[in-house]
């Protein structure tokens, strides 16, 4: 039986740096390394999102974190869906967003306040250079910790079959955004919300057949970014997009039997991916954090706390994944609905993740809830 004296964290996004601070905080002992391969201040995409759920979810564990982070995020109530044949308002529907880059830099900087050691642009391409009692893989998708030990980790993974990319817009949404179009090509979608008072993401969705006819497939950055500010020049108010390592890409479904192997354990992308829509790959990770730490922390031995984690940690996260599959599977159709009146749709839109029943609908969105009630007996 091992005591935890040493903790080596392969990656420094949100994962690997928050998993880094709680074990500062719950175990000061123990020696820590952050390694992350890429520069600092390289990291993909734009703002990501937080539920009001997961931000109190964050609040009630984490006081401290929350109180760092919260001050530098854009909020909405509301949530609205453009499309064809008009535009409905989703009330209740809270979020709270943030850009990637400034939370990396936020959480930065409160471990280097602590005196964890991080280095940057460090790639390992060798599982066994990492000597610590523990390894934690929060190294993303592709992550190194997990492939290194596949047979072990058990991985599973497949791809949903519609293309996205990922863009900035220059301008802020008042709302949570989701604008579906008719194109010559076929139907289209956007993700867009705010995450700074002059920024916002731009998720640009259509699926397979529509992404061949509009010429995507090799088409580069820059050209797919000017082909998408033309089919979405209404929403961005004719500005361009903007591009950050967006590549189409479509999105993996993975998921581990394990989460440990021996003296290595895997959060947050490493383990496990949930589709952007329900807007949940952070906050994932975090609570991974929060459950591997406290595990820890509880236990004198790592593989006490390592075969907690296992037991506890999958399935809850397995929930919220599960709930992501099921809303991406709704995305995959979305050409086929968009004809719908768009009350039907926004309602059909509310109950794609299956969590949501009718009486749940009228405590979250009452207003919305009130309306369709109205409209179908209209």
């Amino acid at each position: 039986m091992t005591k935890l004296t040493s903790v080596d964290i392969l990656g420094a996004g949100p994962a690997g740096l928050y998993t880094a601070i709680l074990i500062r905080r719950l175990m000061p002992e123990v020696k820590i390394q952050v390694t992350e391969q890429n520069a600092e201040g390289a990291t993909f995409g734009f703002g990501v999102v937080f539920s009001d759920q997961a931000l109190e979810f964050l609040k009630a564990d984490d006081s401290e974190i929350h109180g760092l982070v919260t001050p530098h995020m854009e909020r909405w109530r509301n949530m609205t869906l453009n499309l064809p044949g008009g535009s409905v308002t989703l009330d209740g529907v809270g979020f709270t967003a943030i850009g990637r880059l400034h939370l990396i830099e936020i959480l930065t900087e409160r471990a280097r306040a602590l005196d964890i050691a991080i280095r940057f642009d460090s790639p390992v391409s060798d599982l066994d250079t990492l000597t610590a009692d523990l390894v934690i893989g929060a190294d993303g998708l592709n992550s190194l910790v997990r492939c290194s030990l596949a047979d072990r980790f058990k991985p599973s993974i497949a791809h949903f079959d519609n293309h996205f990319a990922w863009f900035g817009a220059k301008i802020p949404f008042d709302t949570l955004t989701q604008t579906f179009i008719e194109t010559e090509h076929g139907a289209m979608n956007a993700h867009h919300y705010r995450y700074a008072p002059d920024r916002s993401t731009f998720i640009v969705e259509c699926d397979d057949a529509t992404f061949r006819r509009a010429g995507f497939e090799g088409m580069s950055e820059d050209a797919s970014a000017a082909r998408c500010s033309a089919f979405f020049s209404d929403a961005l108010q004719g500005t361009q997009l903007v591009t950050n390592k967006s590549n189409w890409r479509q999105f993996p479904r993975l998921w581990c039997e394990n989460w440990v192997a021996g003296r290595h354990a895997l959060l947050g992308d490493a383990v496990h991916t949930a589709h952007f829509s329900i807007g949940s790959g952070t906050r994932l990770a975090m609570e991974d954090a929060i459950a591997l730490t406290h595990a820890l922390a509880r236990h004198d031995h790592i593989e006490d706390a390592l075969a907690e984690y296992q037991q506890m940690r999958p399935p809850i996260a397995r929930k919220i994944v599960d709930a992501a599959n099921t809303s991406a599977s709704w995305y995959e159709t979305f050409g086929d609905k968009i004809r719908l009146d768009p009350m039907d749709f926004a309602h059909d839109y509310l109950m794609r993740s299956g969590r949501m029943t009718e009486d749940r609908l009228r405590k979250i969105a009452p207003q919305f809830a009130r309306d369709y009630e109205a409209f179908k007996v209209g």
